[in-house]
């Protein structure tokens, strides 16, 4: 089978690609969300709203609650919501659509109903937004049953996992680190889907097994590029999608290097679940595992005082370093 051809493109760009084209072959594909006016508050959603008009990109109040739940009822009546929360920090405010109504119906309902919805949403810290713009929210999501969360790295996991979310008949929490809409890389030629549920790994080593996801993902392949000429030899895993978390590749990889160091933008809720599923799948085979993770503060606007909260690459060298010991 030849590889499709692959094309240089933004992260913002492949999430765009995938939601035109997914609106151009069906019409039960819709978008929901706040300033489609001006393309959405980072752009994503460009000209859609001129190409579908008001009745495919619906223009809503400041009111997250309410158009989440607009966006659950219509999953319910057979159309594909696409909806879009501003910043992640906002996605409290619609919390109870999420996880009292568009996790449970399907169960709640005997399967009679599915909410076959996406909620993409911008996270993270690093262009000093400050304590209520900036944060990493994820793991709260992944405590609740019904919900898949996913967190793309690359355009072309971008592209490829939201094309797959849209087609999910589950609800999926779609997050994009704000950092990375600009970052350009290959993407296959009609940006296939990537199936949820599948870690990646990006580099193999021997020594120790990195996991981690979104903006992470470029600061743990440094990290293994500086310790390499060090003798540590890291393999770098991108976990991809949060829920369900693939257990079997990161079992696979921490059986061989019995070594683990989880990275993650947020206070370290993702890397807790981790290290209890791989305790609980491979914790006869010993080792070691370490969290780096957000430190527990608000986070701050000024650049310096933002670093020091939120993980760098010198956090992820001595989290490696720490995982040899003992």
């Amino acid at each position: 089978m030849v590889a499709p051809a692959a094309v240089e493109m933004s992260y913002k760009d492949a999430l765009y690609e995938v939601l035109r084209s997914e609106m151009e072959a069906d019409d039960s594909v819709v978008l929901i969300g706040e300033d489609f006016a001006n393309g959405g508050a980072f752009g994503v959603a460009g000209d859609l709203l001129e190409r579908f008009g008001p009745e495919r990109v619906i223009r809503t109040p400041i009111s997250e609650n309410s158009y989440v739940g607009v966006g659950v009822g219509a999953a319910m009546t057979g159309l594909r919501p696409v909806v879009e929360i501003m910043f992640m920090d906002f996605i409290t405010l619609a919390m109870d659509q999420l996880v009292n109504h568009a996790a449970k119906i399907h169960y709640m309902y005997a399967g009679q109903y599915s909410v076959p919805i996406v909620v993409r949403t911008p996270a993270g810290a690093g262009r000093g937004y400050g304590a209520s713009h900036s944060q990493s929210l994820e793991s709260w999501l992944i405590q609740v049953p019904g919900l898949k969360v996913v967190a793309p790295s690359s355009p072309a996991d971008a592209g490829g996992l939201l094309r797959s979310a849209i087609w999910d008949p589950n609800p999926v929490v779609f997050i994009e680190n704000k950092l990375l809409y600009p970052k350009k890389g290959p993407v296959p030629e009609g940006i296939p889907p990537v199936p949820l549920g599948t870690a990646k790994v990006l580099r193999r080593g021997e020594d120790v097994t990195i996991a981690t996801y979104g903006r992470m993902v470029e600061h743990a392949l440094e990290a293994a590029a500086v310790l390499e000429p060090e003798g540590v030899s890291c393999e770098v895993i991108d976990l991809r999608t949060l829920k369900p978390l693939d257990v079997t590749t990161l079992s696979r990889s921490f059986g061989r290097t019995r070594r683990l160091v989880c990275v993650e933008e947020g206070t370290g809720g993702v890397g807790a679940e981790v290290c209890s599923r791989l305790a609980e799948t491979a914790g006869a085979l010993g080792g070691r595992m370490v969290r780096v993770a957000a430190k527990d503060s608000p986070i701050p606007s000024a650049g310096p005082l933002e670093a020091r909260v939120v993980p760098q690459l010198e956090d992820i060298i001595e989290g490696c370093l720490s995982s040899l010991e003992g």
